[in-house]
Parts: C-alpha cells; structure tokens; sequence
C-alpha cells in the first residue's frame, strides 16, 4: 500500500513538473483578435480611374441614397449592408432588374445577416439605372462579370 502511495506521489510531482515546464502559447494580441468596427468596408476593391458618364452619374445617386448602407464604392459596412461587388451580385445571379424591384419593394434579407432591406422611397427608375451602371462598371473592375 505504500508503494502505491508513493508511485502515486511520484506521478502526480511528474505531471505538475510537465505542466510548469511545458510553455503556454502566446496568447493573440488585441491586434489579432479585434474585429474590424462597425460601419467597415466588408470587402475591398479596385475603384476604375475612369467612370462612363452614366455611371458618373449613378455615383453621385449612388452616394446620396446608397452609401449609407452599403458603403462607399459599393464595398458594404459591416452592421449596416452587404457589398454590391461581390460575386452574388453579378449579372447572371442579380439582374439590373433585381435591383430596381428592390429598390421599389424592398428585399427580404436572404444572402447576408444584415435584415430586411426596406424599398427606398423618391429614387426614380433613371436613378436606379444610373446606380446600376455604377455598380457594373465597378464589379468589371474587380472581375465580376
């Protein structure tokens, strides 16, 4: 019985005498682990050096009415809305026509996390045509075809 005691001493004094000597893993810096804030772009892109006219236009529609939620140039906030260039919303997937019915009715949130995006009252389809060929121009940009 005493050497069983003793055995049992003797491992438990190796085990502690492993875990001390055994290094922990550098915990990650704040750096590392932070989240980028509320209102970040969610992606980041290529914006052309050149806008068509139509496009020029939908920028400036864009930025009054859009921006607010899916960031400047079209890149999405985080906790606001999604980017428009991503490839969910390339043209095969996401019609020119998808956007004006969700600007006129809305859209049920169904890709992203960031809820329901309600219809946007005052922006006429020229707007929305404008806007569209913003986003276009910036999705080749990026290679979104």
């Amino acid at each position: 019985m005493k050497k069983l005691f003793i055995g049992g001493a003797v491992i438990a004094a190796l085990s502690v005498a492993a875990y001390v000597a055994i290094p922990n893993p550098p915990s990650p810096s704040t750096a590392e682990t932070a989240l980028p804030p509320e209102g970040a772009p969610l992606v980041n892109i290529v914006v052309p050096d050149q806008l068509s006219s139509q496009a020029q236009l939908g920028k400036t529609a864009y930025d009054a009415v859009c921006a607010t939620c899916h960031g400047s140039n079209a890149t999405g906030k985080i906790g606001f809305g999604p980017p428009l260039i991503h490839p969910i919303y390339e043209p095969n997937h996401h019609s020119d026509m998808a956007f004006l019915m969700a600007v006129q009715n809305g859209v049920q949130a169904h890709h992203w996390p960031f809820g329901n995006m309600p219809p946007q009252a005052g922006v006429t389809n020229s707007d929305v045509n404008t806007i569209v060929a913003y986003v276009r121009e910036l999705q080749r940009a990026n290679g979104i075809n």
